[in-house]
């Protein structure tokens, strides 16, 4: 935690990166398992980074509709949490058998929210936790386009006893504004930090840090 932001650095592939994001206070590090993405991480490869690992931030499995056999493989890997991205459309049923095989406090729900569409009712008590990217036709997150700050700043004050973690071009420059007009507390930040896809950047990583710490410092100037 930096400055009472929760920090994730998403599409973590290499010992380093997470070493650097473990220094500068992120609270999780997401690893992809998504095959489409071009920071996709294999199970296999993960397991064996894992033992290296710095122990601090919890570790997130990042997977987009994946079936029994695969979010039973990610759990059996010692992911602490699940973040599932799915279409606003995917049957409730599918979500509930997601939230009773991993547990509703250790799921992310990740929907893929066109604007007009707000986050169901019904998928509330499935998860303790909300992730709300930048909504996209073509993909599932990793857009790099900032979201709709607004409308995240609605569903959070609508719904306070979940967590929201805000995604979707995030970066050094765009962070503090984020923050202020979403209210979050949560964030999430991927290619805002990188090099090259799956590449984080040390002095970007750095400059997150530092913004957030400056704009803590001017608060409570």
């Amino acid at each position: 935690m930096i400055e009472a932001i929760h920090l994730k650095l998403c599409g973590q592939t290499r010992l380093e990166d997470a070493q650097v994001a473990a220094g500068i206070g992120a609270d999780y590090l997401g690893f992809i398992l998504y095959p489409k993405s071009p920071r996709f991480l294999s199970l296999d490869r993960y397991k064996e980074l894992a033992p290296n690992l710095p122990t601090g931030p919890r570790r997130v499995a990042v997977m987009v509709e994946p079936s029994d056999d695969d979010l039973a493989a990610a759990l059996g890997a010692g992911f602490d949490f699940f973040q599932i991205h799915f279409s606003h459309t995917t049957p409730l049923s599918t979500l509930q058998d997601w939230s009773r095989q991993v547990g509703a406090h250790r799921l992310w729900l990740a929907p893929k929210l066109p604007p007009e569409v707000d986050v169901s009712v019904e998928w509330l008590p499935l998860a303790a936790t909300f992730l709300l990217d930048t909504f996209h036709a073509g993909g599932f997150g990793g857009s790099g386009m900032t979201g709709d700050w607004d409308k995240f700043s609605r569903h959070r004050q609508a719904h306070p006893q979940h967590t929201w973690i805000l995604a979707g071009g995030l970066n050094p420059d765009n962070i503090a504004g984020a923050i202020e007009r979403s209210g979050t507390f949560h964030v999430d930040v991927n290619s805002g930090v990188e090099s090259s896809p799956g590449l984080k950047d040390p002095e970007k990583l750095k400059r997150l840090a530092d913004v957030l710490a400056r704009r803590s410092q001017a608060g409570a100037g």
